[in-house]
């Protein structure tokens, strides 16, 4: 176990002592007057276990503050790297269920193994519809970026498709990064038709900035369903919609602009191999020191730390009824 504060250990230490001259010189009397032989054999025992959960919580906040962490693996120097943006298309289509269970539950598994077999670069997710939101700027963290990329639902951005706003929010976002290559992974089902920037206008400002962009179409050229939910007896109802409606020219147009590559994928075997072609990229070297990758345990320590404190006073003023 490394603390990269271990400075503020004393603080707890300073805390506990206040707290705890607090909570028994005040001597503080209850509300409610329990009768004699009542307080003895419980309210003073209550009083001492809460005391002891009180300092449980200040404890862990206190060690909480120090920054616990744990090294998971170390990184060597001239680590070869990529900065690569995931820019997931979360519109309606994306439950059509020409890939099952359908396109957007294929499309997260295979980007969670995608990013699991680049543990040296950063990766970013960015999710558009009818708008756009960054959900994970660019990080090495392994845990939060396969959460995040499981965490990807469709419903809160709008209706429509907005594959230029995505992919301008994208070259924004990796414009300023050190890093020499920089690439961005565009995956949709659809034909932009909402936003303020075209695809192709994007496309120029990744150029200018020399970001390659890869894009995927995701789907069958055959009809697809799509859930619309359930009749009066309780059986799902589907709403056909026309395979072929990905608008392939765009995105080969904005592949071949930005020197990257465009791929179809009609099956979920096809996106695999797809996405295994992407990751054979051409890295990049950045000359840096041997790097520790750490497991961070702060929030762990200061969640329980708090849970343990707020009950103990909650205890301290709702069941011994100690006032001011």
């Amino acid at each position: 176990m490394e603390y990269s504060s271990l400075e503020y250990a004393s603080l707890g230490i300073i805390l506990l002592i206040v707290w705890s001259f607090e909570y028994w010189s005040l001597f503080k009397k209850p509300i409610l007057v329990l009768p004699k032989k009542i307080k003895k054999t419980h309210t003073n025992i209550l009083r001492l276990g809460n005391y002891a959960l009180g300092v449980l919580g200040i404890l862990l906040i206190s060690y909480a503050m120090t920054g616990p962490r744990k090294p998971l693996k170390h990184l060597p120097g001239n680590i070869e790297v990529n900065d690569v943006f995931l820019v997931v298309d979360v519109s309606r289509s994306m439950l059509a269920d020409d890939l099952r269970p359908n396109r957007l539950e294929v499309a997260k598994q295979k980007l969670r193994d995608f990013a699991s077999l680049r543990p040296t670069d950063r990766l970013g997710v960015i999710i558009f519809s009818e708008r756009v939101y960054t959900m994970l700027p660019l990080t090495t963290d392994p845990h939060l970026i396969d959460q995040v990329l499981s965490d990807i639902r469709i419903g809160f951005l709008g209706s429509g498709t907005n594959i230029g706003d995505a992919l301008a929010l994208a070259v924004g976002r990796a414009q300023n990064s050190d890093t020499k290559n920089k690439v961005i992974v565009l995956l949709t089902d659809g034909v932009n038709n909402v936003g303020n920037l075209t695809p192709m206008q994007a496309a120029e400002m990744a150029k200018d900035f020399n970001i390659k962009v890869y894009t995927i179409g995701l789907g069958t050229h055959k009809n697809a369903r799509l859930p619309i939910g359930k009749d009066s007896f309780g059986q799902q109802q589907y709403q056909a919609i026309p395979g072929g409606s990905i608008d392939l020219k765009t995105l080969q147009d904005i592949s071949d602009l930005t020197g990257g590559k465009s791929y179809l994928a009609e099956t979920e075997g096809n996106l695999s191999e797809i996405l295994e072609e992407i990751q054979k990229l051409e890295k990049t070297k950045i000359l840096n020191q041997s790097q520790v990758v750490y497991d961070e345990l702060f929030f762990i320590y200061l969640f329980w730390g708090g849970i343990c404190f707020v009950f103990s006073e909650g205890i301290r003023r709702f069941v011994l009824r100690e006032v001011a």
